[in-house]
Parts: structure tokens; sequence; C-alpha cells
């Protein structure tokens, strides 16, 4: 009995990571499409907080970026003693010809800064589509041609990029780099594979300035943590369709050690098991080492058997990090990745039971607890 219960488990989860693996492998991605109708005009919001070494180069990519429209670029800042000013008025100066204006945004309009941000920041809209995007994204030079050919398609309301992290420096960092670029992407095409998309990824995501009017503007979303996946809900109740941009965007972190990135994926998981409660449930499922080990151990597993599994999962896990990783220029990234994919699965199990230990989430230094509609509720220090 036991042992068809572990063999059962270590099975469901070799088909789901071979069913991600395909998927991964055959969905075209870093495609560039063309625009086949005139380009609208695209305003693009980058709510700014702090600097570190990269931000310059990420924030400078937004202004070499090629499209044939116009392009306007709206920073925003809640106040000018933030370190970022100073970059933001250097690119300002070496591209004057650019619309792109520094904003100020000191009001606090919600628990969610970003939002409170975004909120102020979209009177000033000037056209029809319009770009979220984080201050420690880069973007490659076609990224706005790209993503602005999805809405060709009348009905598409809004559109999410795929993402990579670029830079990871240490073990907590490449942790984080498996998550992302062995893992996450391809799990977003698999459920993309599985129905209608109604969620977004928040590196980057385009969306109809009327769609956006008519959900209630950013406002709508101001005390949601998860304002990225508040916003496609909303989108897709319009209704319209949201789609994913085959172009693909590049994440910049600071550095960050275990604490940090902890907490991290700590309230990421939170926040997914109190939105998505029974997908949530069902993701433990992808840590394939975790389930074989149980299968051996548990069920009496062949140790061939799960030696070879664990070099199947560093095998997928590379190949999917060097594809996702196309063009990058550190080739030793993805085959880190794949040797630490293993020791992911576990740190995963980890983060996924201990989602279901409580609410109460870290972020920007503060404690908050997230209700069951997603909303953040500010905890109080004792």
């Amino acid at each position: 009995m036991y042992f068809s219960i572990w063999a059962a488990l270590a099975g469901m989860s070799l088909v789901t990571n071979f069913w991600q693996f395909a998927i991964g492998l055959l969905t075209p991605i870093h495609r560039r499409l063309r625009l086949n109708k005139e380009a609208p005009g695209v305003t693009i919001l980058k709510p700014l907080r702090g600097k570190d070494g990269r931000s310059r180069i990420c924030l400078r990519s937004w202004f070499t970026l090629r499209y044939p429209g116009p392009v306007q670029i709206l920073f925003g800042v809640r106040d000018l003693q933030d370190p970022i000013v100073e970059v933001v008025r250097e690119l300002l100066t070496e591209f004057p010809e650019f619309d792109a204006q520094l904003v100020v945004c000191p009001e606090s309009l919600g628990p969610n800064a970003k939002v409170s941000t975004l909120v102020q920041l979209e009177p000033l809209i000037k056209h029809p589509l319009v770009v979220v995007s984080d201050a420690d994204v880069l973007a490659p030079f076609d990224f706005l041609t790209s993503v602005v050919a999805c809405f060709d398609d009348p009905e598409i309301g809004m559109v999410s990029n795929l993402y990579r992290i670029a830079n990871p420096t240490n073990f907590a960092m490449y942790w984080e780099a498996v998550v992302v670029n062995a893992d996450f992407w391809a799990q977003v095409l698999q459920a993309r594979q599985l129905g209608p998309v109604r969620f977004a990824l928040g590196a980057a995501m385009t969306l109809r300035r009327e769609a956006l009017e008519r959900i209630g503007g950013f406002a709508s979303v101001a005390n949601f943590l998860a304002d990225d996946n508040q916003l496609a809900r909303r989108v897709a109740q319009l209704p319209a369709r949201l789609a994913i941009a085959p172009v693909v965007v590049e994440c910049w972190e600071s550095p960050a050690g275990w604490g940090q990135i902890w907490a991290h994926q700590l309230r990421w998981a939170r926040t997914i098991r109190v939105c998505q409660p029974v997908s949530y449930f069902f993701s433990a499922i992808t840590a394939l080492t975790f389930w074989s080990l149980l299968w051996l151990v548990l069920g009496q597993g062949d140790i061939l058997w799960f030696g070879a599994i664990v070099l199947l999962r560093i095998i997928m896990a590379w190949v999917l990090a060097a594809r996702i990783l196309k063009d990058y220029d550190n080739p030793c990234q993805p085959f880190t990745v794949g040797l630490l994919a293993p020791i992911k699965d576990f740190l995963s199990i980890a983060v996924w039971l201990m989602a279901f230990g409580g609410r109460t989430v870290q972020w920007k230094g503060n404690a908050y607890r997230v209700a069951r509609n997603g909303q953040m509720v500010p905890v109080k220090a004792v």
C-alpha cells in the first residue's frame, strides 16, 4: 500500500516535470514580433525607490528601445531625497529629446507603495497603451514592438512578459535563480496550456488604457500585495483576453542573503496560497527530487532509479535555464542552476509547508497579514 502511494506520487511528479520540460522546450520564446498596424503611443510607468549598481543600466534600457510610435516615460519617486533621483536626472539630460518626466508622488494611498505611486502617475498618462515595469528590469531593444504586436488582436486587454534573473552572486540568490530561470517560466507556459490566462507577471506588464479605466484604475488594487494578479483578474472579467508575449526581460536584483531571499519566497508563497489555494496546494507535486527520495526511503524504491531521476532533474533544469538565458553573457549560470535544482526541490517543499503556517509576510521592511481576498493588512508592532 505504502509502496504504491509513494511510487504514484513520484510518478506524478516525473510526468508533471516532463510535461513542463516539453512545453518549455517547444514553446517559442525570445521571438521578435512585427507590427501589422500603425504603431500606437505607449506610456511607460516606472515606480522607483532606492538604487543599486545596476539601476542606471536598467533604466537606461527603456530609453534605447526601438519603436516607431510615440513613447512617454514617467518615473515616480516618493521624495526628491531618494538616491535614484540623481540617476533619473542624468538620463533625462542624456536623452533630452525623449518625452520623459520625473514625478514626485508623496501621498500614501494604500499599503502597496508601488501602486500608490502608480495611482499618482495615472493622470499624466498620454497614450492608449500603458506599460508597468519594476525598477530593476532591463528591457531588450525590441521589447515594445513585440509586446505591442500582441494588441493587434482587439480582444487582448493585457500582456505580460516572461523574465529571467540575470545576476545571482551567492548560493541564496542562485536558489531563487533556479526557481525563476529553470522552473517558473515553464510553469507559466504550462498554466497557459491548461486554460485561459488569468494572471499577470509583474516584472513587465502592458494593458490598454481603456481597460485600466474600466476596472477603476490602479486605485482598485492599492490595498493588495499581488497587484499584478489583481489587475489581471479585473481585466479578464471585463471580459478581455490576457496574453504572454514571447519577448523576455531581465531582472537585476540587489545583493541579498538567505534571510531576504527566504522572506521573498515565503511572501510569494503565502500570497499565492491565499489567492489560489487549490492550485497552490497541488504545486508541491513539481518537487521531483523530494518525492523521488520519499519513494526510495518509504516506498522501497530502487537507488539506481533515484539516481537516474536526480540526473534527469539536473539536465532538464540546465536545458531550460540555458533556453531562458539565451544570449546572456554568463555561460556558467545554466549549469549551476541545473546542479542546484535537486536542492531547490527540498527548499521549495520547506517554503510550501511554511506557507500554511500563517498569513504574515515581510515586505519593504514592514509586516502585513494577507487577508483571504488578497488584501494587505498592516501588522502593528507589539
